[in-house]
């Protein structure tokens, strides 16, 4: 990005502390972090508090996590500190009262004493009249006299900023001039009713003192950034780039929104990854995450697709930075997960495998490092950790747990006269006297059977499986035998075998 800011490069990213942190987010931070590590710069985190009513516990954390996670780390801000501090909008209210002070005694903002019934009246006469709601300023304001009067007098009293009556042009580094006309602006509220201030002063204050040149958000922010632009100039305040990044849809055209979770619970269906930590949950790879969305957006300009962090700063640009809205495509992540798995080192693999376990509490959380090792080769060309662990859930159950899909019963077991059952028993005594329990030696016991039964491999393999699975989904049987062990291999079988007895 060419910048006629002097000085190093500074951006931030600024949640409000609402729950876990959307993918759509992520891209902006992902994007915002790599302007800052291309250029040099410092990468600051803000959370914006200001808002008690939306504020959702442990949700501060629960951000923290996932940038971590993804390997988005902030050089300022929460936990780490810095020069500008506090990180958090609600430590940091003198400094936006002594703002404030001075746009209402420069007459660039007043107190507004309207009570909020007053105003719902106004939005309803408005609606009637099939006519949208724009606030009208009193003429004259109240003076400021009158505004701490009734402040003290405990009214609700809100400070609201002075728009000009002229148009406002902002110049966005991704989408050229863009411009609110003079008619559709209206006063905004700087200060609410309790005291806190709005998102727009708030922010626009900390941009100043925390010295941020460059502003990299969402699409849906472009509305408030002429509201930011008027107020800088009234504070005297220098004007940081603009660049808002386009919205990321669903293949279908539709947004990605939480509330796709919802639905989908309320119809009975899977819910979706919506949250960078739905996708933790599901198995998938910081790696792919952030490779993915990187290309949500921005084109490196030639034909590479696999980038790590690192290399994504070095090839970053706002230059290839589109405005076309980007899909989300799901079947190409999980090809993405799919190759990445693949090229990660074996000890990066097990970390990020053993990450995976902690966070979905899975079944598998005390097995140990050679375990997991063995488990991830056996399941090589998996596309998800979930699906690994769906893989080899059995290892983790006590026989007496396991559950016989109904429809593996009848189709492998009991079809043709019970064949799957026949073949369990006669190659129950022969897995019982095997020398070595070892995958070659039960690979070999298997493939020799079938060779003196004249049968396909899947004839013995998969009564097996279903029988210490009680599915007809885990690793090569072989393998699966192997990673069970000798004797819970015999004590589930002997358990299948049960079955036929009183089917």
């Amino acid at each position: 990005m060419t910048s006629l800011v002097t000085g190093p490069v500074r951006v931030r990213f600024a949640p409000s502390p609402t729950g876990y942190l959307h993918i759509g987010s992520a891209r902006t931070v992902l994007f915002n972090w790599l302007l800052a590590r291309k250029h040099g710069g410092a990468f600051v985190l803000r959370i914006e508090d200001t808002d008690q009513t939306r504020h959702v516990e442990d949700s501060v954390q629960k951000i923290l996590d996932d940038l971590r996670w993804l390997g988005l780390t902030w050089d300022e801000g929460p936990e780490v500190g810095g020069d500008f501090g506090p990180y958090f909008q609600s430590q940091r209210l003198e400094t936006y009262n002594r703002y404030l002070r001075t746009l209402l005694e420069s007459g660039h903002a007043y107190y507004a004493l309207e009570t909020s019934e007053q105003l719902t009246a106004k939005r309803d006469a408005a609606k009637a009249a099939k006519q949208s709601y724009k606030y009208i300023r009193p003429d004259p304001p109240p003076t400021l006299a009158e505004g701490e009067a009734a402040r003290a007098a405990g009214r609700p009293v809100v400070a609201r900023f002075k728009m000009p009556a002229a148009d406002i042009t902002v110049v966005d580094d991704i989408l050229g001039p863009v411009t609110l006309p003079a008619d559709q602006s209206e006063d905004f509220v700087l200060q609410k009713g309790d005291g806190y201030p709005t998102y727009h002063f708030a922010c626009v204050v900390d941009d100043e003192l925390m010295k941020i040149t460059h502003v990299l958000r969402g699409q849906e922010h472009l509305i408030n950034t002429p509201k930011h632009v008027v107020l800088q100039r009234a504070l005297g305040f220098a004007t940081p780039h603009y660049a808002h990044l386009s919205v990321i849809f669903n293949m279908d055209g539709s947004k990605m929104s939480k509330r796709d979770k919802e639905k989908a619970v309320k119809a009975g269906r899977q819910p979706p990854e919506i949250d960078v930590h739905d996708f933790r949950v599901a198995g998938y790879l910081p790696e792919t995450i952030v490779n993915y969305i990187a290309l949500l957006g921005w084109s490196p300009g030639d034909d590479r697709e696999f980038f790590h962090r690192d290399e994504l700063a070095e090839a970053f640009g706002m230059d290839r930075v589109g405005k076309t809205n980007a899909r989300f495509d799901r079947e190409k992540l999980l090809s993405f997960n799919t190759t990445w798995a693949t090229r990660l080192s074996p000890d990066r693999l097990l970390e990020a495998f053993k990450d995976f376990i902690r966070v979905s509490d899975s079944p598998m959380r005390d097995a140990d490092d050679d375990l997991l090792r063995e488990i991830l080769r056996t399941c090589a060309g998996f596309r998800t950790f979930r699906q690994v662990e769906e893989k080899v859930r059995f290892l983790f159950l006590a026989a007496d747990a396991i559950v016989y899909d109904p429809n593996a019963v009848q189709k492998i077991l009991a079809r043709n006269n019970g064949e799957g059952y026949t073949a369990l028993s006669e190659i129950l005594p022969r897995l019982r006297d095997l020398s070595a329990w070892t995958s070659v030696a039960v690979e070999k016991l298997i493939h020799d059977m079938c060779e003196k039964k004249a049968v396909q491999v899947g004839a013995i393999a998969q009564p097996l499986r279903v029988a210490v699975t009680g599915t007809t989904i885990s690793p090569s049987i072989h393998d699966t035998l192997t990673l069970l062990g000798r004797d819970r291999t015999l004590s589930r079988i002997e358990k299948c075998l049960k079955l036929r007895d009183t089917a």
